[in-house]
């Protein structure tokens, strides 16, 4: 069966006001839950919950960052969670970046490829059982050895935008997960990881046949999005450097509502899967002919209809 996946908590809900429709997810064909961390739920705490509340799901982190926690505290975490749901949680971790490293939780964003591949490189020991005692490039770790190593040890799965961390995913990940992507896109993303490693994706959906209505939500969202300097470098590789110049020149110059206004609607239109539920189904199954194994779709509040009975018009077994 195709995975299908999608993001917890839902947005504008609350974990607690998301438990029955988690619970419901396995019904609807769901075969992923996935949280994320940025600053609303943390990576963990969801998962935990939906261990109990929908044992069928696997569950992974989409993502975690690696320079916000220390990496006994990653491991630990990441530990409770595969013992919670032994085979059944992915563990994914990425750069992040400035803004959600240095300026909110105080730590250093510094070398984010080589901290990635530190981080991968003592959690795949770690969770191992090992006892690690390693200097990396940008860390070390003395003695450090999990009470309670998972007996089935997570997947681990980077975040990864270009080439360079991609190849690491394919090299020692178990798989790579991406952003704001196109089914076009997917393409380019899976001819430099590789045909054998598993590609995650997380797709913003929005139900709803008002384009113009779609864009406005969307357009601050792409906006705050595709000016933080991983992403402008991300849609440059991709190819969208020129169209996207104005937005960015705007941006820099301080004028935000000049920016957001800036962003094509084809721009749009590619990042955004919206339209009647049946259009959305059909436009995600075009991410998953291209080469993505993994959809991780995140409806958006504000559409047509109300977001829980979006999620369940997005199910894969209305397929």
């Amino acid at each position: 069966m195709d995975r299908w996946g999608i993001t917890i908590p839902f947005f504008d809900e609350t974990l607690n006001e998301s438990r029955s429709l988690i619970a419901e997810l396995p019904e609807l064909g769901y075969t992923d839950a996935w949280s994320a961390e940025v600053n609303g739920a943390d990576g963990f705490v969801p998962l935990a919950l939906a261990a109990e509340w929908a044992p069928a799901l696997r569950l992974g982190s989409a993502i975690v960052p690696v320079s916000t926690r220390g990496p006994g505290l990653l491991a630990m975490s990441a530990a409770t969670i595969a013992d919670l749901a032994p085979g059944r949680f992915v563990l994914g971790i990425g750069a992040s970046s400035p803004a959600i490293v240095e300026r909110w939780n105080a730590g250093v964003f510094a070398k984010p490829y080589a901290r990635t591949r530190d981080t991968l490189r003592f959690l795949r020991a770690a969770l191992a059982g090992e006892k690690v005692s390693e200097r990396y490039e940008t860390f070390e770790v003395k003695g450090f050895r999990l009470e309670r190593a998972p007996a089935v040890p997570p997947k681990i799965v980077l975040a990864a935008l270009r080439p360079g961390m991609l190849r690491l995913a394919a090299r020692e990940a178990d798989g790579a997960i991406t952003n704001w992507v196109s089914p076009q896109d997917v393409r380019k993303v899976r001819a430099e990881l590789g045909e054998r490693t598993e590609l995650i994706a997380r797709l913003f959906v929005m139900v709803s046949e008002d384009a113009a209505r779609v864009r406005e939500v969307a357009r601050r969202m792409l906006a705050g999005y595709l000016t933080v300097p991983v992403y402008a470098a991300f849609h440059e590789w991709l190819g969208r450097g020129e169209v996207l110049r104005p937005m960015h020149e705007a941006w820099a110059a301080g004028d935000r509502q000049a920016a957001v206004k800036a962003i094509p609607d084809e721009v749009v239109d590619d990042l955004i899967v919206h339209g009647d539920a049946a259009t959305c189904r059909a436009r995600i199954r075009e991410y998953v002919a291209n080469g993505l194994d993994t959809p991780v779709l995140a409806p958006l509040s504000g559409g047509d209809v109300p977001l829980d009975q979006a999620v369940r018009e997005l199910a894969p077994t209305l397929e």
